[in-house]
């Protein structure tokens, strides 16, 4: 296999106009995931499948994760036995927000000064329809490779990213030598990606009066030191780790802070509890096991310290000043508790690793430049498919990497169109063995 002369055929079968049309397309079949269930990325995955079918895809296969929510799974077989290489490219979208501030509306995938404007133009309607042709342009070229071509399409990456999982799971990336994710980064070389630790942390009092609130126990009290120690535990981990060249820091952030827990607040009534989302971002170097017995500890100290106050301390004091005179329910319990409810590890690529060697010498064939290299600030795909199968990830794709999830959401055309070569020639590269250097 002269990998060279392949990428030339290959690259001869990517047509502008039908990349742009394929994107246009994804993106005016809205998939956001709604909470009332009224859309979400059931009729643009059956479009995924149909197209692939299409386009000459030798196997393409769906499977429901959730009702009328499936993954997309198409392959690619080459003409004798070799390795096999995987791109993921997600279906649903975040939510457009008000339609009122977009410059055009949301789903109408216009083109204005060479850019497609769109949610989903750039995170990730336009990689998924780089893949898509990137791979058909082997058949289409009537390319003899080895080995096979995966393209992953799962549902919920933005949300808990079942999806992923769900394929997982079911054997599809069994096999799989290196994985393409298909993510808005400029065409840069994301080797690297942050983790992601979701906990939800929960401080139990008793409500009351908030004239009286020596008949209840305020639980934001406690949530308050809990917060303010998680940040001190932030300072004590960067302080630890320093700055990752490609990642930044590492953090723990509390999104939502939110008291009573459930039901409808009220200024005079002092609630009987208290509840915080963490988003916990890690980098290398950070154990995740390692940090939820920190974090736990922490809930746990402050628990314990709370309890002591109230039995010991001066807020047991007043109790027992107050309840010589007044009438006052006989003990307050506390409890604080934090709940992990998804862990994404980070992750870590060698860049002598063949699938970041071939996209890499995939960048100078193309572009004739230097490839850069840089990390994913965020949990991808590609997380699960590393940390549960041990698959080599790259994440890389077209798309200015600070424009996903905000209004007017774009991509270039110019940039759209490289990727999708980018794509191509790293598949035949890999495929070949003929990485470079």
């Amino acid at each position: 296999m002269d990998a060279r002369k392949d990428i030339d055929r290959a690259l001869a079968q990517i047509q502008q106009d039908e990349l742009v049309e394929l994107t246009r397309t994804l993106i005016r079949i809205p998939s956001v995931v709604r909470a009332d269930g009224s859309e979400h990325e059931g009729k643009v995955a059956a479009f995924v499948a149909e197209k692939l079918r299409a386009l000459g895809f030798d196997r393409v296969e769906t499977m429901e994760v959730h009702p009328d929510r499936p993954n997309v799974i198409g392959v690619m077989e080459g003409n004798r036995p070799g390795k096999t290489i995987l791109l993921e490219g997600h279906t649903d979208v975040v939510s457009e927000g008000d339609p009122d501030e977009w410059m055009d509306p949301p789903f109408a995938a216009v083109i204005k000064s060479n850019r497609i404007y769109g949610r989903g133009a750039c995170d990730t309607k336009n990689n998924l329809a780089s893949a898509m042709l990137a791979i058909a342009a082997l058949r289409r070229a009537k390319i003899d490779f080895p080995g096979r071509v995966v393209l992953a399409v799962p549902v919920d990456e933005e949300g808990m990213m079942t999806g992923i999982k769900a394929l997982i799971e079911a054997g599809h990336a069994d096999g799989v030598d290196g994985a393409l994710i298909c993510e808005p980064e400029d065409n840069q070389l994301c080797a690297t990606q942050k983790g992601a630790l979701r906990a939800i942390v929960t401080s139990q009092g008793k409500m009351s009066h908030g004239c009286m609130p020596l008949t209840g126990f305020n639980a934001t009290i406690p949530m308050a030191r809990i917060l303010l120690r998680l940040k001190e535990f932030e300072k004590t981990e960067i302080e630890r780790l320093g700055y990752h060249r490609f990642l930044g820091f590492p953090s723990v952030t509390p999104t939502v802070v939110q008291s009573p827990a459930k039901g409808e607040g009220q200024l005079n009534v002092q609630p009987k509890d208290c509840m915080a989302y963490l988003d916990i971002r890690t980098i290398p170097g950070q154990d995740h096991e390692e940090l939820k017995r920190s974090l736990s500890k922490i809930v746990a100290e402050v628990e314990a310290e709370t309890r002591i106050d109230l039995e010991k301390g001066f807020e047991g004091k007043v109790r027992k000043t107050l309840a010589a005179h007044e009438k006052l329910p006989a003990g307050i319990a506390y409890a604080a508790t934090i709940e992990f409810i998804e862990d994404r590890p980070w992750t870590e690529t060698p860049v002598d690793d063949p699938i970041v060697r071939a996209t890499a010498e995939a960048v100078r064939i193309i572009t004739g430049k230097e490839p850069v290299y840089n990390g994913v600030p965020g949990a991808t795909d590609g997380t699960f498919l590393f940390a549960r199968k041990q698959i080599p990830i790259l994440t890389t794709g077209s798309g200015d990497r600070m424009v996903p999830h905000q209004k007017d959401e774009w991509v270039s055309i110019a940039q759209l169109v490289e990727t999708t070569r980018i794509y191509a020639a790293t598949i035949l590269l890999f495929l070949s063995g003929g990485e470079g250097r």
